[in-house]
């Protein structure tokens, strides 16, 4: 019977996955759990802070939510959009975020020089964030998401030309190259998250391997050169101090005995730890975490999965890594299902961009990889990252909505028509195989001079033919 219920359950699940819109609602389903999670954690994360500073228990939450809404907004604007929309906004966003980003290291360089505040006018700068008056906007967000629109539209126009290495030096390598500097200069888990995003958009055209092996080389040394500036006060170094990248390397690579690293610099790796520890199986309950008191920095935002694990313990966890999986999951399927070139390699683009991330915060708070600073998406607290993020998520639904069999099913039973002006219209039906051109009608007799003579054309060969001797009238021969 066990066998049977299992078999019977397998084939239930091939039955969902087999249904014209299974993309969509894995996706929709997955992010927006994966945003409710976040929701909660930052409030319990907070909450207790919050209130002994502010008054306010809530005022972390109110914020959260105000950009999950604008967030929400932008993902209803995002799958409403064609993917030629998309392609042609791929050049106007790329050139604003390396403005901006310009802008941000122009404003750090500045004050570090003069030893005064980043400041030029109405805008200043702190570290990843660029402010105009109390608006504040992390641009490395939005050059993610630039780089997935321009990237993939530059890719699919190239297509098979990609095998040669001018066509990915133009003008592909110089933007990457130039994101990376203006990225990488501050924020060193962005730029990594970038790496493996352009990895994944390569991945996805199918270029050749040894393209990979020079991208691995050419990222190792550009890795290594942006921890060495750290030393002349790159990202949240100071000139003349320790290189804090180096000694997060270094301390991954060779840790310090836990009694040294509570006093020594692995400090929050060492809360985090025991966090976890503290969290077993089942964790101590929603809004129990003893160290989000103010013994874990950062517990809101890059550590917020600590305190996950030590408020619903490794089961919470799980449930996490669940929904990433089918975040996954889902990304890579609608990157294999959908026709147009651009739509397959942006959805393998946001699906490794958001991966990724997830892997490179995860494996941090655990242990399993060097402390690189990025936010967990959907989860941590953080209002230019979600917002940019559920825009992704948006244009991935519009292209779970644009896969061959969600489109004949949509067009084969629309929804009611104020659904389609309020939530999403019609997708465009995927093009259809031309068919051989049918025989022309018989019209009747044809002229003298447009037939053949048979034993021409069947048994003379195509030189004798010109040899032929002409019949007819000069009227004829000119019709």
């Amino acid at each position: 019977m066990r066998g049977l219920d299992a078999a019977g359950g397998l084939a239930a699940l091939r039955g969902l996955l087999a249904r014209p819109l299974a993309s969509y609602y894995l996706l929709i389903s997955s992010a927006g759990l994966l945003l409710v999670i976040g929701l909660t954690m930052v409030f319990s994360a907070t909450s207790v802070k919050a209130y002994a500073e502010e008054g306010n228990a809530f005022a972390a939450l109110t914020k959260q939510a105000i950009f999950a809404v604008i967030g929400i907004v932008a993902f209803w604007a995002c799958q409403r959009l064609p993917a030629r929309t998309f392609r042609v906004l791929g050049g106007p966003v790329l050139g604003l975020s390396v403005a901006l980003l310009v802008l941000l290291n122009l404003l750090l360089v500045y004050g570090r020089l003069f030893d005064t505040d980043p400041r030029i006018g109405p805008f200043e700068a702190e570290l990843l964030w660029l402010y105009l008056g109390p608006i504040g906007l992390q641009p490395s967000e939005l050059a993610k998401f630039a780089m997935v629109l321009w990237g993939a539209d530059v890719v699919a126009r190239k297509g098979v030309k990609l095998g040669w290495w001018k066509e990915l030096a133009t003008p592909l390598f110089p933007v990457v190259g130039l994101l990376f500097v203006l990225v990488g200069y501050n924020d060193l888990g962005t730029m990594l998250c970038l790496l493996a995003l352009v990895i994944g958009l390569l991945w996805a055209a199918g270029v050749r391997k040894r393209v990979f092996a020079v991208l691995s080389v050419v990222g190792l040394v550009g890795v290594g050169l942006l921890v060495a500036v750290a030393s002349l006060g790159a990202g949240s170094g100071v000139k003349g101090e320790e290189n804090y990248r180096l000694a997060r390397l270094t301390m991954f690579i060779d840790p310090p005995p836990p009694e040294e690293c509570k006093i020594a610099g692995c400090y929050q790796l060492a809360q985090a730890r025991y966090a976890i520890d503290l969290g077993g199986w089942f964790g101590t309950g929603l809004g129990q975490s003893r160290t989000k008191w103010d013994w874990l920095p950062a517990a809101n935002n890059d550590f917020i999965f600590a305190v996950i694990a030590e408020e619903l313990g490794v089961v919470g966890c799980v449930v996490v890594l669940v929904l990433f999986a089918v975040l996954a999951y889902t990304g890579l399927r609608i990157a294999r299902r959908v026709e147009d070139p651009f739509r397959r390699l942006a959805a393998a683009a946001v699906t490794t961009w958001l991966v990724s991330q997830a892997v490179i915060n995860i494996g941090g708070v655990v242990g399993l990889l060097p402390i690189t600073g990025l936010p967990l998406p959907f989860i941590s607290d953080g209002g230019s990252a979600l917002v940019v993020t559920l825009a992704a998520i948006g244009m991935l639904a519009s292209f779970a909505r644009a896969e061959p069999d969600a489109a004949r099913a949509l067009h084969a039973r629309p929804p009611a028509r104020w659904v389609r002006l309020v939530w999403a219209p019609l997708p465009p039906l995927p093009g259809r195989r031309r068919r051989p051109a049918t025989p022309p009608a018989d019209r009747g007799s044809v002229p003298r001079a447009r037939t053949r003579r048979k034993d021409d054309d069947e048994t003379a060969p195509r030189g004798a033919r010109g040899t032929r001797t002409r019949a007819g009238s000069a009227s004829e021969r000119r019709r």
